[in-house]
């Protein structure tokens, strides 16, 4: 009942909660991007979601808008020399990740569940498919996120959401959201340009 009813309840009540108080957070984030480098605020990148199902996600952009495209940053040679002094900041306090409230809202993700895996990530999805992890809404955070993030190898990731998928439910929420700011307050896991870092922006991210 809580995962088919209630979760998505809570998510929307949460997502739209989220998105009025922190407008101002928003405006303040959004001018500084505008004031430190050319280009749009909002960085659009299609994800995995459940059931496969491909969709836009939503993030404050953190780097330079010449990115190569298409090309995960643990991939650039240099991804320090992409990303921008604001983005910097946005990344180290996961606040570049606030605009997926709007996919929360939309019912594109959910508050809690494993993070979207990108569209040409199919190591990282056939990994997932061992333990069922494509089949229900990404998350903003996830159990993954509080034990490594960016640090994790792939195949401990998935193994990590299958944990998460076995145990979903309130408590388990509950423990990944409150985990997830304890993480965020200590910087855990932050590994820019790391050998297995899990996205993230391609163009202008």
């Amino acid at each position: 009942m809580y995962r088919h009813f209630f979760k998505r309840i809570i998510d929307f009540m949460l997502s739209l909660s989220g998105l009025v108080i922190l407008s101002p957070v928003f405006l303040a984030i959004a001018l500084a991007i505008k004031l430190d480098s050319p280009g749009p605020v909002i960085f659009k990148q299609r994800r995995v979601g459940k059931d496969k199902q491909l969709f836009d996600i939503y993030k404050f952009r953190t780097m330079r808008i010449d990115t190569p495209k298409e090309l995960p940053t643990h991939l650039l040679a240099d991804p320090d020399a992409y990303i921008t002094r604001v983005g910097k900041f946005l990344r180290r306090t996961s606040l570049d990740e606030l605009p997926q409230l709007v996919n929360i809202l939309k019912g594109d993700m959910a508050v809690i569940g494993p993070r979207p895996a990108l569209w040409n990530q199919d190591d990282l999805i056939a990994e997932r498919d061992k333990y069922g992890a494509n089949a229900v809404r990404p998350g903003l955070t996830g159990w993954a996120q509080i034990n490594g993030r960016d640090e994790l190898e792939i195949a401990v990731k998935a193994k990590l959401d299958g944990y998460y998928i076995a145990r979903q439910g309130l408590l388990m929420d509950m423990r990944c959201f409150f985990g997830t700011i304890i993480s965020v307050v200590k910087s855990d896991g932050v590994l820019e340009g790391g050998p297995t870092i899990e996205d993230e922006e391609v163009k202008g991210e």
